[in-house]
């Protein structure tokens, strides 16, 4: 067995975390993963949110349902999207990919008005949706890198994305909660550690057409 899979096999949803703190170096790598996930024509119309202040952290607990997990956790990150996206962001982004990969102005330009002919096609609504969507793209894989690296993990959408706006002011920042999860290292006391991981078999799950 790979030891991606037996990552994999290892990684659940903690349930209780221990007090433990991330290194550095480990955070340093975790944090990189995150920056270098994919996001949908590259935009990355989001923002990944560091929570280490205790009395936040404490503030955002009953937000959580009470879910001691977020204060317990060595690091809490919110993955936030962006409220709107409009020309603005979209001419910094190709703006920003022409310079870094010497794109000639044509390109640049046919790049800008394909990705502004998308979003004129959708309504705010389908918008919205879609800038969320991008989040569990980024969650995916924090979840895996953080497997990879033997730190514990638990994504949560058990919240009120309103209250996390609120005390964290992500209005002001032109952001919204989607999902949070907390980062860390497993209490010895969590019995959930112990339960077999269920997944459906491969012929119950894949079909080869």
């Amino acid at each position: 067995m790979s030891n991606t899979i037996d990552a994999l096999n290892w990684r659940y949803a903690v349930k209780k975390f221990d007090t433990k703190k991330i290194s550095a170096e480990k955070l340093d790598i975790i944090l990189e993963a995150l920056r270098l996930t994919p996001s949908s024509l590259g935009l990355q119309a989001w923002k990944f949110l560091l929570v280490e202040n205790p009395e936040v952290r404490k503030q955002l607990l009953p937000a959580t349902f009470n879910q001691e997990q977020v204060i317990d956790a060595s690091h809490l990150i919110v993955l936030a999207r962006n409220t709107k996206l409009e020309e603005g962001d979209v001419k910094k982004w190709t703006e920003y990919l022409a310079q870094e990969r010497n794109m000639p102005q044509d390109k640049k330009d046919g790049f800008h008005q394909m990705i502004m002919g998308y979003l004129s096609s959708q309504d705010d609504e389908n918008k919205s949706i879609w800038l969320a969507k991008q989040l569990y793209i980024a969650l995916g894989n924090l979840m895996t890198v953080c497997a990879l690296e033997g730190i514990d993990s638990c994504p949560m959408e058990g919240l009120n994305p309103a209250q996390y706006d609120e005390i964290l002011g992500l209005e002001e920042k032109g952001l919204k909660t989607v999902v949070v999860c907390p980062i860390g290292y497993r209490s010895a006391d969590d019995p959930y550690q112990h339960e077999a991981k269920v997944r459906y078999p491969e012929e119950e799950l894949f079909l080869r057409i």
